[in-house]
């Protein structure tokens, strides 16, 4: 068997109505389009929210609030997902990715203290919550904050 070869399964693609081609086709003069209107016209397709001239929705909606596209959303971790690590290990926001527990390391890494840890580890990420850092120190490990 070769490339030219292949061929769709029988009734998978059927054939293109030629529409406009003389009236004993069926689809001939208006071409399936009925008689006049915006729908009947070349170009003739409408956009998407439009309402017939009455104000669209999304326009009629009072804006509310603000989003700052400078909001910073740090990556988190809970310190029960840390156990996954070797005792005495370092563990970074890298070695954190490359485990696939964070997705991205744009806006940092932040630990929190839902859970227990079992094992002393240096842990590095750019925030802990007091009670991470807390149990972090109890296990005998340590917290470094990044830059």
């Amino acid at each position: 068997m070769r490339l030219h070869d292949l061929r769709p399964a029988p009734g998978s693609r059927p054939e293109a109505r030629r529409v406009g081609r003389g009236i004993g086709s069926g689809q001939g003069k208006t071409a399936g389009r009925g008689h006049k209107g915006q729908k009947a016209r070349s170009g003739g397709s409408i956009r998407r929210g439009f309402e017939g001239g009455q104000m669209p929705l999304v326009r009629r909606i009072p804006k509310i609030g603000f989003v700052s596209k400078f909001k910073r959303c740090p990556e988190i971790v809970n310190l029960d997902q840390l156990n996954r690590f070797p005792a005495g290990a370092e563990v970074t926001p890298e070695e954190m990715l490359r485990v696939g527990m964070v997705r991205s390391l744009r806006d940092g890494v932040k630990i929190l203290g839902n859970g227990n840890l079992d094992k002393p580890l240096v842990v590095k990420a750019q925030a802990f919550s007091k009670s991470a850092a807390e149990k972090i120190a109890a296990c005998g490990g340590r917290a470094e904050v990044m830059g």
